[in-house]
Order: structure tokens, then sequence, then C-alpha cells
């Protein structure tokens, strides 16, 4: 599952909507939505996200926070090293080894980390 994809279906249960019903209303296919909520799809696109928040009636501070979601939800991400420390790249490769093996305190510890050094609104560049 993706962060969006925690997210939207959070919303749903909370307000009691179906998950045909929000696909039906929003005009994409409840196949479609039940993969972007599992995290089998990739990244939403920015006019998905804006049906999403006009859909629930998101304001301000909560739809920032569910475009951020959006950019890091892509379930086959590809980091770029080229160019980057020896060490920078063997730490990406690790982590794409072994993050199946962290537990969910050690992945918090480190989000704690990269929200420290680089602080948690900062945009997240799209992968290509």
């Amino acid at each position: 599952m993706t962060p969006f994809g925690a997210k939207l279906r959070a919303m749903r249960a909370e307000r009691g909507v179906l998950l045909k019903d929000m696909a039906l209303d929003i005009g994409v296919s409840p196949t479609y939505l039940s993969a972007l909520e599992h995290g089998r799809r990739g990244r939403p696109n920015w006019v998905f996200v804006q049906r999403v928040i006009a859909y629930f009636n998101v304001i301000w501070d909560d739809a920032d926070e569910l475009m951020r979601l959006a950019d890091l939800s892509h379930p086959k991400t590809v980091v770029k090293t080229s160019g980057l420390s020896p060490e920078a790249t063997a730490l990406a490769n690790r982590l794409s080894l072994h993050i199946h093996e962290l537990d969910a305190q050690t992945i918090q510890a480190l989000n704690r980390i990269l929200d420290e050094g680089i602080g948690p609104d900062r945009s997240v560049p799209p992968v290509s």
C-alpha cells in the first residue's frame, strides 16, 4: 500500500463511501481505484488528486498533504545516483535490497532522520 492509497482508503472509511460509488463519481473504474489504494498502480496524476480533493471537499493544508502523499506514492521507485558518492549509491542499493526486512519502527526512524535533514515539507521531485 502507498501513503496516498492508505490516506484515500481512510478518507473513504471515515465518510462511509463505498469504493465503487467513489469510482463512479470521480470518473474512474473501481478496479483502478482499488489498485491505487493497494499500491498496484503508480503515483496518481495531478488531475486525479484534484478530483479526490473536490470529491471530499478537502481544503488548504489537507489538500497540500494529499498532494505530498501522492508525490511519495510511486510503488516502483527508481533512485538515480549517478554523480553522487559511492556511499550514496551503496545506500540506495542496500535500501532496495533490504527495505522489506525493516520493521515499522526502523522505517519511522529513517523517515525522521530524512525529515530533520531535508524537512518534511520539501517537495519530492517526480521520478522519470
